[in-house]
């Protein structure tokens, strides 16, 4: 290998180089995503929340204030909003709270949730069951549902020397308008007479 790299001229050492360069640089951009995601899902930064199966089965009395916070990109034409805009839970107790959307339109619209906690150093001890926010949803004309988000915040929050002092978590949601798949097909109404 060494030989034959030797063997190249000045200007084939200086492509091979930058080849390798624009190879790596576009297996770093294909990464970034997948890592970033990674990350911020391993340490919270960002206000990235954690997923769980169930809770960890420890209850403390200490409570932890919990806000909602709801909202849609400019253009979007949903109505969106938390249920219950604050809650007190125990840390490690689980939590349900209700948003509700709702489509003043005269067409079905597909939405997808976007997410974040803060302050961020609680994003890493806030963790969902589950979440309306895992998959798009679809609300047909003139439709309001309630969407469900089960929770809780980790006990290991107070061993946290940076989120051990927080007191309040909010929990907001941003709804964008994501496609309607080709091969969805809407619920059929009722007929009454």
């Amino acid at each position: 290998m060494i030989a034959a790299w030797e063997r190249l001229s000045g200007i084939q050492k200086t492509t091979v180089q930058a080849t390798g360069v624009v190879l790596f640089m576009f297996g770093m951009g294909w990464a970034a995503v997948p890592l970033y995601d990674l990350f911020c899902r391993v340490t919270g930064y960002g206000g990235t929340t954690n997923t769980a199966e169930a809770a960890t089965g420890v209850v403390l009395d200490q409570t932890m204030r919990v806000r909602f916070d709801a909202s849609v990109v400019r253009g979007f034409d949903w109505e969106f909003r938390p249920v219950e805009r604050v809650t007190e839970i125990k840390i490690g107790e689980v939590g349900l709270a209700f948003y509700e959307a709702h489509n003043p339109t005269d067409q079905p619209i597909a939405g997808s949730a976007s997410y974040n906690v803060s302050p961020y150093e609680a994003g890493l001890y806030f963790t969902k069951i589950d979440c309306f926010c895992f998959e798009f949803q679809i609300l047909q004309p003139g439709e309001t549902v309630l969407m469900p988000v089960t929770y809780f915040v980790d006990p290991d929050i107070l061993k946290d020397r940076e989120a051990r002092d927080i007191h309040t978590i909010t929990l907001s949601y941003t709804f964008h308008p994501t496609e309607i798949p080709d091969d969805y097909v809407a619920p059929e109404t009722p007929v009454t007479n």
